[in-house]
C-alpha cells in the first residue's frame, strides 16, 4: 500500500469497498470448490459402505451446491460495469389521474417487496403523493449487491388492465406507469459536474396531499444548465439532505444520458433502428378479464398475477436479462 494512499479518504474508502468485493468474490468460489469436493469424497465413502443416510445428506448438499452455481452462473449475464452498484428507482404515474396514480402506488409496493425479498435495502428518496389516492411518483434508493443489473430490466413502461375500484359503474380502466432506473454512482471522475453548470433553486415542499405547506425552503430543484436535465427533491427537511439527494439523481440522469448517446451511436454504426424514448411499454398486467403478467420484449408470462404484484419478479428478471445478452 503506497505511503500516500489514505491522503483521499473517499477514493480510499473507495478503492478498500472494491478490494473486498474481490476478496469476497474469491472466497466465494473456493467456498463453493471445497463443498464440491468434499461431497464428492463423502459421496464415495458412503457409497463403499452402504450407508444411505450419508448418501441422503450428499443428494442434498449437492442440491445446494447446483442451486448456489445457478445463481453464480445468473450473475455472469451482468458483466458491465455498473451493474454491480446500488440503483435508483423511479416510478411515475401516467396519463389518468386517480387510477394511474394507484397503480404507480402498487408498482412501488412491488418494488419494495421485491427488494426485501432480495434482502436488500430500499429507502424512499422522494415521493409526491396523489390528489386522492396512489401516487404521482416516488424515488427509492436500492442497496444491494447487483441491484443495477436486477432492476434494469425494469425500465419502460407498465401497463394495467382491471376493473377500477374507483368507477362507480365497474368498467374496465387501462393504465400506464413509467420506471426508470439509473446505477447510484459513487463520486468519481467518470462523471464530471462543474459547479457552474448547476443551478439551484429552492422552494416550499407540500405534505401529503398538498394541503399544507413547509414554512422554510427546504425543497431543490437542480438544473444541469448544459443539458437542461433536472433533479428534484423534497421528502427531507434538510436542505442540504435534498441537495444531497438531488445530486445523486442528476449524476445518475447524466449518466444514463450519455449511456443511451453511446447505445443510440452503436446501433446506428450497425444499421439498426433505434428509439431513444422512454415511451415503450415493456409488461402488460391483466387482472380481468383474465389473470396475466406478459413481459412484451421476452415474451415471458405467468397467470399468478397476485405473486408478481407482491414482488416475486426474479422470474421475469431473468428471462430479459436472457433476452438481452442474446440481442447484443
Amino acid at each position: 500500500m503506497e505511503v500516500d494512499f489514505w491522503d483521499v479518504p473517499e477514493d480510499a474508502q473507495r478503492h478498500m469497498r472494491q478490494l473486498s468485493e474481490l476478496r469476497d468474490e474469491v472466497g466465494f468460489w473456493r467456498d463453493l470448490s471445497r463443498r464440491a469436493v468434499d461431497a464428492n469424497e463423502l459421496a464415495a465413502l458412503a457409497g463403499l459402505e452402504g450407508d444411505d443416510a450419508v448418501l441422503a445428506d450428499v443428494a442434498a448438499e449437492a442440491d445446494e451446491i447446483a442451486r448456489t452455481l445457478d445463481q453464480a452462473e445468473f450473475q455472469l449475464l451482468l458483466p458491465n460495469k455498473h451493474d454491480r452498484a446500488n440503483a435508483i428507482l423511479a416510478i411515475h404515474a401516467g396519463a389518468g389521474g386517480t387510477e394511474a396514480q394507484d397503480w404507480a402506488s402498487m408498482l412501488q409496493r412491488m418494488y419494495l417487496r421485491w427488494i426485501e425479498r432480495r434482502g436488500f435495502k430500499g429507502e424512499i428518496m422522494d415521493m409526491l403523493p396523489g390528489d386522492e389516492a396512489g401516487i404521482k411518483r416516488v424515488m427509492i434508493s436500492v442497496e444491494g449487491k447487483y441491484a443495477y443489473g436486477y432492476l434494469q430490466s425494469e425500465k419502460g413502461v407498465h401497463r394495467l388492465v382491471r376493473i377500477s375500484p374507483f368507477d362507480a359503474a365497474k368498467r374496465r380502466h387501462t393504465s400506464f406507469v413509467l420506471v426508470e432506473v439509473w446505477p447510484d454512482l459513487e463520486e468519481d471522475i467518470e462523471i464530471d459536474i462543474k459547479p457552474e453548470d448547476i443551478r439551484m433553486e429552492v422552494y416550499r415542499a407540500s405534505s401529503a396531499g398538498g394541503q399544507h405547506m413547509q414554512k422554510n425552503s427546504t425543497a431543490v430543484r437542480l438544473i444541469h444548465i448544459p443539458t437542461g436535465l433536472i433533479a428534484t427533491c423534497e421528502n427531507e427537511r434538510s436542505q442540504a439532505q435534498n441537495r444531497e439527494y438531488a445530486m445523486k439523481i442528476l449524476r445518475a440522469r447524466l449518466y444514463e444520458a450519455e449511456k443511451a448517446k453511446q447505445d443510440e451511436e452503436q446501433s446506428r454504426l450497425k444499421g439498426e433502428h433505434v428509439d431513444a424514448g422512454w415511451g415503450n411499454q415493456i409488461r402488460s398486467y391483466v387482472l380481468h378479464p383474465y389473470n396475466m403478467v406478459k413481459d412484451l420484449r421476452t415474451d415471458y408470462e405467468t397467470g399468478n398475477t397476485a405473486a408478481v404484484l407482491d414482488g416475486d419478479l426474479d422470474a421475469f428478471i431473468e428471462a430479459y436479462l436472457k433476452w438481452a445478452m442474446g440481442s447484443t
